[in-house]
């Protein structure tokens, strides 16, 4: 058997309205929120006593979903923060836009920052990380030709 799609990437954030509008801010659209808990929620993610708010996001095109989940029970644990993008099991998920520098722009009032640089790549592409809430790493992408 084979993988059919990649369904969604999950995410656990410990502000869930900030992590919308951010994403919104990026081109997201917000698909729907929900309250998940119960025993079902528990034996899936290996924890007792869930209580957990969802918010499904999608990218423009359909072909993309993002669930954020703030936890509040049990309460998320922090991470290190802003750890640097070697670390194992660090992840980053890359978006292609049409205006690297407007999208930038748009995200700084909500936290986005760039990691090191704009770069380009060849003629190709103008690329770059941006640490959003709760240090999540996004890559972008402009596409030049």
């Amino acid at each position: 058997m084979t993988v059919q799609r990649m369904d969604n990437v999950g995410i656990v954030v410990s502000d869930l309205d900030a992590a919308v509008a951010f994403f919104t801010e990026l081109g997201l659209e917000l698909e729907g929120k929900a309250q998940t808990e119960g025993p079902w929620v528990d034996q899936c993610v290996g924890l007792e006593g869930v209580v957990c708010d969802v918010a499904m996001m999608r990218t423009p095109d359909g072909s993309g979903r993002f669930e954020l989940a703030q936890y509040q029970s049990p309460v998320a644990q922090p991470g290190p923060h802003n750890p640097p993008h070697n670390i194992v099991g660090m992840h980053r998920v890359m978006f292609t836009v049409d205006d690297i520098d407007e999208v930038l722009t748009r995200l700084r009032p909500h936290g986005g920052e760039v990691v090191g640089t704009v770069v380009q790549f060849q003629d190709t592409y103008k690329l770059c990380y941006v640490r959003g809430p709760e240090g999540i790493i996004l890559g972008l992408a402009q596409q030049l030709t």
